[in-house]
């Protein structure tokens, strides 16, 4: 991209978001691409500090927010969950730069919809119908 350094900081609201299957997937708002490795403490014989060794690793949900469209791809896939049909995708996060082109990728696979939310209704405030979907997922790989 012109003008634009390698170590120049990225705006945070160039992004798009690719969902395995679901077309109507424009997001305003994604949170929650953690990854941690747990600590396990142990003692050993007669030391008297604690040791501690790298455990499993674990991500954290992620959490999509968008305006409320027609389109109910969604509630679908959520819905099928919670009436127990588990339809695992895949998908991507995807960082742009000014111009719209893809810098890089954050892959997550194995992701269901665990939670959706919808209508917080005020009459005092008016805006834009706001629907949430947190997906939890298995692993992801920055591509």
């Amino acid at each position: 991209m012109p003008n634009r350094r390698q170590d120049d900081h990225l705006f945070n609201g160039r992004f798009r978001i690719e969902l395995e299957g679901v077309n109507a997937a424009h997001f305003m708002q994604c949170s929650g691409l953690e990854a941690r490795v747990d600590v396990v403490e142990f003692a050993s014989g007669d030391e008297l500090r604690r040791r501690k060794r790298p455990g499993r690793p674990a991500v954290a949900n992620l959490v999509l927010r968008r305006g409320v469209t027609a389109s109910t791809a969604l509630w679908d896939w959520f819905k099928q969950t919670y009436d127990g049909t588990v339809t695992r995708r895949s998908g991507s996060i995807i960082v742009n730069d000014d111009t719209g082109q893809e810098i890089y990728r954050y892959n997550f696979y194995e992701g269901w919809p665990c939670r959706w939310k919808s209508l917080e209704l005020a009459a005092d405030e008016p805006g834009s119908l706001i629907e949430e979907l947190e997906i939890a997922f298995e692993h992801f790989e920055r591509a």
